[in-house]
């Protein structure tokens, strides 16, 4: 069906106007808010005990949410990919559950298991805390980014198919040699774009961070809650729109990295 020029271009207005309402404006107002006093004033804002400690404690989470989520989102691919087995439907559903529940539901789910009253309660009850604390924060980061790394895995696994993997085996290759010569070369960009996916994710999380959080600063305060702290509970806009520009730069960066490696899986 050919499409005339006018509508393409209507089409086109119509979709630029649509995101820049919805992003443009709102992300022009927040830099325009945290920069219109001077860079000094943000740096100062940004560099405060409270606001290092978010930082970190937010790299933190993504640090040790990533490994877990690699070694076990290209294994759960593997299993769903090459395995024959029952409950692999369950499987499937049990991936594409966070993408269906709400983080605040994850949050609350993660307080009846790990919390002081919950099947759990023991551990907590003896002294190693789960919920608000660094453990629960981590929990909660590790579901709600779990398709990640198997959604980017899975359709590369089933590209490629089996055909390299059973001549490895048959010249007497064994399955570490196999995966680590021939499966993670071949699956290596969808694998790195899932863990972009999986950083950005982890970083802008709140729903269910907040609910296993003390929300402490200096503890148990990511950037997100630094920002909802400074803008609900301090009444510091200023600080609130510094703490958001920083955390705004960082999802940049991994958005550019982001379009960088999909260029470069496209092209491979």
């Amino acid at each position: 069906m050919k499409v005339s020029r006018s509508t393409r271009l209507s089409l086109r207005v119509i979709a630029l106007g649509y995101l820049v309402a919805l992003v443009g404006v709102p992300i022009a107002v927040i830099l325009w808010r945290t920069f219109e006093p001077g860079i000094p004033a943000f740096l100062a804002s940004v560099s405060t005990p409270a606001a290092q400690s978010a930082l970190d404690l937010s790299l933190l989470i993504v640090a040790i949410t990533v490994p877990i989520n690699v070694v076990f989102g290209v294994a759960t691919a593997l299993a769903l990919v090459r395995g024959r087995f029952r409950g692999r439907g369950i499987l499937q559903a049990v991936v594409d559950l966070p993408f269906a529940v709400s983080p605040i539901v994850v949050g609350v789910a993660l307080i009846m298991l790990w919390g002081s009253a919950g099947w759990f309660g023991a551990l907590d009850r003896a002294g190693f805390k789960v919920i608000f604390g660094l453990p629960g924060m981590v929990i909660a980061t590790i579901f709600v980014t779990l398709p990640f790394v198997v959604r980017e895995v899975e359709p590369v696994l089933h590209e490629i198919g089996l055909d390299q993997e059973q001549a490895a085996s048959t010249l007497g290759a064994t399955r570490w040699q196999t995966f680590w010569r021939i499966t993670l070369p071949a699956i290596r960009w969808g694998l790195t774009y899932g863990i972009v996916l999986t950083v950005a994710r982890a970083l802008g999380e709140f729903g269910a961070v907040i609910m296993v959080s003390s929300g402490f600063a200096g503890v148990s305060q990511t950037l997100t809650l630094l920002v909802h702290s400074r803008y609900i509970d301090d009444h510091n806009t200023y600080g609130a729109y510094a703490a958001a520009t920083l955390l705004m730069g960082i999802a940049l960066v991994v958005l550019l990295l982001m379009t960088v490696l999909d260029r470069k899986r496209s092209d491979r």
